[in-house]
């Protein structure tokens, strides 16, 4: 990809000063509105990746930004150490919308797991009686759910645990989608929680069998465990619901959200749940200095009503269908798999010939691919690229991004 000295600079100023825990594309974005993106040197893409779903309301969007002004000259942070005028009405708003009795405000989606890690296990000695240091939580091979060193520890992927042990006790892992598995599993009487994504995300958006969540569901009912859904990035209407466990009617004892909680204008998650859940954790015994800042209060409500007042899920869910169709109809001979829901896909594909280096072709090849056409995404793991684009996208720029993605296949089908 021929890169602009602009570019290159900024490039060379990461590369130079910063970490290597990021392997991103060489594009050096500037600017952003709505499903559309600009780089520094003023070319124009669309976006379908999204910030990973933080951003399903768009670019900067005017309701949003507005909110966190109108916030930030009066009051952005008084840490937990006082009550500030936002916290409980943003509380008590959204547990009413979502129908939770109570909520922990944080702020990364790994901060809001972590904290429902916790009280899973809290629970399990407060009320469900384990004895003390021996809860375990199920987790299932292929999670993603984020990157700190007790959510690695229930990873199965080398990338994320290589070089960082020793490890957390406490996990039992088992298959994804496999319910003899979890029964199985369940049969143990220190266990406490169950925690899934309702779809697998950085996995390359593997969605399990119809009936898997409500049966899971009703096993941990049934053992006295905790069934935590993990909805950073599934939630918040980017499958064509609000939260994807709503495709089978499933309420989670612990939610998880985040990313798109904030509309990707500043870090914002949550764990809702029971007051039984909630209130086992007392004061000292776990928190945030920026956790429920007045700030993220008032920019969390504005980016909820946004996806309400726009009606989000339901514009994921007709142009989701319209992209798998789409997808489908090119008939590309590198595309072995299309498959997702709503507004979140990926695409799994087997490209021809080499690339620039001269290796066999990949994912992340066609990603620069699709970048010359005009359109962002990423691939994740070898094979799949990841299409997510803002919920707020036209149908005219579905469009556009499709003959993006017919260009870049055609390309990688020689």
């Amino acid at each position: 990809m021929n890169l602009s000295v602009k570019s290159q600079t900024f490039i060379e100023l990461e590369k130079k000063y910063g970490g290597t825990n990021y392997a991103p594309l060489s594009v050096v974005l500037s600017k952003g509105r709505g499903a559309r993106v600009w780089d520094v040197d003023g070319k124009e893409y669309l976006d379908c990746l999204s910030a990973y779903s933080a951003v399903n309301q768009g670019h900067c969007h005017p309701k949003i930004i507005q909110a966190m002004k109108d916030q930030a000259d009066k009051l952005t942070l008084t840490s937990r150490a006082f009550y500030n005028d936002q916290l409980g009405a943003f509380e008590k708003w959204l547990c009413n919308l979502f129908g939770f009795e109570r909520m922990i405000p944080m702020n990364s989606g790994a901060e809001a797991v972590e904290t429902a890690l916790k009280l899973a296990r809290r629970w399990g000695y407060d009320v469900k009686r384990v004895p003390a240091d021996q809860a375990k939580i199920i987790v299932v091979e292929g999670n993603f759910h984020g990157r700190t060193l007790g959510i690695i520890s229930a990873s199965t992927d080398d990338s994320a645990r290589g070089g960082f042990g020793p490890f957390m006790p406490g996990y039992i892992v088992i298959p994804y989608n496999d319910l003899p598995a979890l029964e199985a599993a369940l049969k143990d009487p220190t266990v406490v929680g169950f925690l899934v994504e309702p779809i697998q995300g950085e996995a390359g958006v593997v969605i399990p069998a119809d009936g898997y969540l409500k049966s899971a569901y009703g096993l941990c009912k049934a053992a006295k465990v905790l069934f935590i859904a993990d909805e950073v990035q599934t939630g918040l209407a980017r499958t064509g619901k609000m939260f994807a466990c709503d495709y089978e009617n499933v309420k989670p004892d612990l939610l998880i959200v985040g990313k798109a909680l904030s509309g990707g204008v500043m870090p914002v998650s949550a764990v809702l749940s029971s007051h039984d859940v909630i209130l086992t954790i007392k004061p000292g015994e776990h928190g945030s200095t920026f956790g429920g800042n007045p700030l993220a209060c008032a920019v969390a409500r504005a980016a909820v009503e946004v996806i309400l007042d726009e009606k989000l899920a339901d514009r994921a869910m007709k142009l989701g269908q319209v992209f798998r169709d789409e997808i489908a109809a090119m008939k590309s001979p590198i595309v072995e798999i299309i498959r997702g829901k709503g507004l979140l896909n990926a695409t799994v594909i087997t490209p021809h010939g080499k690339n620039a280096k001269g290796e066999p072709r990949t994912a992340y090849d066609v990603c620069y691919d699709l970048a010359e056409f005009g359109l962002l995404a990423k691939q994740t793991h070898v094979h799949t690229i990841r299409f997510a684009p803002p919920l707020v996208i036209t149908e005219a720029e579905l469009e556009q991004g499709l003959q993006a993605i017919k260009k870049a296949f055609e390309r990688a089908s020689h």
